[in-house]
């Protein structure tokens, strides 16, 4: 079903390797297009609109939270360990993407193609420019906002000023809604482009970051985008195409959802990236078996117990003295996500496994011995160099049901009928206690102690289910919640007492620090990182404000 699928998908989606790839050597540079021999039917627009594709965000477990309190590198994150300085240039202020998408806004209705053809593929760069720009405020705050392509004489828009976040996000939603009115309908469009549910997916992302971001730093007017993320949201939820992938084995079928070869037809996948063999193949697996980093203490103390509660108050707590007492009666997400003993890393050719007995501490494989084994398959085929053939998902349908439950608690509509069509839901398949609003009770341990019950349970479930899928460090700026990492737990890994040290071979764990409490500490030189509030920023490039004086003052803090 793939390859047959694939077939159709080669040609659209993965052009974006050949034919998106010689339409770029053809248009640019954008001074030396031929316009007059472009833009003139629907297939240009389509060509056209290929480059955009290959940025679309993919669940990547691999170092894709290193940069906030769920994971531990061994090379400390420059940002958050207090080593990051202002770039003279480069960063992230890059512009060339947002002025790809206004180039074709300019030009596209030269194409000879009916009304709802060249709306649709103006969809298709509008989503894109929103995408980009919501990057742009995410790191820089206040940006420009342009709507046409800049040109070596376009100086007024080249230095013109800044444009406050919230003009801007207001601007991003007017181009998603665009989208969703004239995508086509999920399931009508070509394979692998876009539909209208992943504009309704992107808006609930966007949305619901930039609602909170407004509520919890400030900037008022929230309630507009929690209730766009609501819309969104069930909008997806009410078409009846998407739901909770499950097999009936909750100690297996989480792990096994993010090591499928196909996901054309997973009902958890709004949006999936497909990859073939010998065409287009990704290197996740081998990268997650040496990925020089490891889930953090902090993040594994935040699984609940077998019985619905934290580990602050469950008898069912067997304490962290060996990572196998950690993991027992714990949400069967931990052993999911996390290598225990029994794990299988690697199926060998010869029919014998390469079995998980002890963390690999030590090495460069886990360094906080919680070794993450999200999409890491043990067949052989997916540890060749950049040969894995695994789909990876855009949007998933779990992430929508969050979105959903969030934005509902913060608009005080969540009622436990929107938590068991959302939370509850992702419960199930791992065999979970509900999550009941009448039976809630605040963990004293928790990260966010002034928050409302509701409120800190779900984002506690939004932390495990979405755990290694990069979402983590974006969700600590919008709820202005950068203190936490300040938590030394956030840079230690397992507990290494002198009897699971025993185990192990003394060449290889002697170099391995612990702290006064024996927990795996990484970076000897500090006992916790500090966060300052500029970091809720990026800073602009300094040689940018000098040719730009407009676009002063700096960042605030930097």
């Amino acid at each position: 079903m793939k390859n047959r699928y694939f077939i159709q998908y080669i040609l659209t989606f993965t052009t974006l390797l050949s034919a998106a790839c010689n339409s770029q050597l053809d248009l640019y540079p954008k001074d030396a297009l031929s316009e007059p021999t472009f833009f003139k039917n629907a297939n240009d627009l389509r060509i056209y609109c290929n480059q955009f594709y290959q940025d679309l965000p993919t669940q990547n477990s691999f170092w894709s939270e290193k940069n906030s309190d769920n994971e531990v590198p061994l090379d400390a994150d420059d940002f958050l360990y207090g080593s990051y300085v202002v770039p003279i240039t480069g960063g992230d202020w890059n512009w060339g993407s947002i002025r790809s998408c206004n180039y074709f806004l300019q030009r596209y209705r030269r194409a000879v193609a009916d009304e709802a053809t060249l709306n649709r593929y103006a969809a298709e760069a509008r989503f894109f420019r929103a995408y980009y720009y919501w990057e742009k405020v995410k790191t820089y705050g206040d940006v420009p906002w342009l709507t046409v392509d800049l040109t070596d004489t376009s100086t007024t828009l080249l230095y013109g000023s800044k444009m406050p976040h919230k003009q801007v996000m207001d601007s991003v939603l007017a181009d998603l809604n665009f989208s969703v009115a004239n995508l086509p309908e999920t399931g009508s469009e070509e394979a692998g482009r876009l539909h209208k549910n992943a504009a309704y997916a992107l808006i609930s992302r966007i949305c619901l970051w930039e609602g909170t971001f407004r509520k919890y730093h400030g900037l008022g007017d929230e309630v507009p985008y929690l209730e766009a993320t609501a819309a969104a949201s069930e909008a997806i939820i009410n078409s009846g195409k998407y739901d909770i992938y499950t097999t009936g084995k909750p100690q297996t079928d989480y792990y096994n959802l993010f090591i499928q070869e196909d996901l054309s037809n997973n009902k958890e996948a709004i949006m999936p990236r497909l990859y073939i063999q010998n065409v287009y193949t990704h290197n996740l697996t081998r990268e997650l078996g040496e990925s020089s980093t490891g889930f953090s203490k902090n993040f594994v103390r935040s699984f609940l117990c077998t019985d619905g509660l934290p580990t602050s108050l469950s008898p069912l707590y067997k304490g962290d003295d060996s990572l196998e007492a950690e993991a027992t009666n714990r949400d069967p997400r931990f052993r999911q996500l996390i290598a225990t003993r029994g794990f299988v890393l690697l199926n060998n050719a010869d029919g014998s496994k390469n079995v998980f007995t002890l963390p690999q501490i030590g090495t460069a494989t886990a360094p906080t011995g919680y070794m993450i084994i999200k999409a890491l398959s043990p067949d052989p085929a997916q540890w060749n160099a950049a040969q894995s053939t695994l789909d990876l998902f855009i949007f998933r349908y779990a992430e929508i049901l969050l979105n959903e439950a969030e934005a509902k608690a913060e608009l005080g509509q969540c009622t436990q009928s929107v938590l068991d069509n959302t939370i509850n839901k992702l419960r199930d398949r791992v065999a979970m206690p509900h999550m009941e609003i009448g039976s809630l009770v605040k963990d004293p341990a928790s990260d966010f102690p002034t928050l409302p019950v509701l409120l800190d349970e779900i984002r506690r479930e939004r932390r495990i289910e979405l755990a290694a899928d990069g979402f983590r460090f974006d969700d600590l700026l919008r709820w202005k919640a950068g203190k936490l990492i300040e938590n030394p737990e956030t840079i230690l890994g397992m507990k290494l007492t002198p009897a699971v040290r025993a185990q192990y071979p003394a060449s290889q764990v002697n170099s391995v620090q612990v702290d006064a409490n024996n927990y795996i500490r990484l970076y000897t030189s500090i006992t916790a990182r500090a966060w300052h509030d500029k970091m809720y920023l990026y800073p602009i490039p300094t040689q940018e404000l000098t040719l730009n004086p407009n676009l002063l003052p700096q960042n605030p803090g930097w």
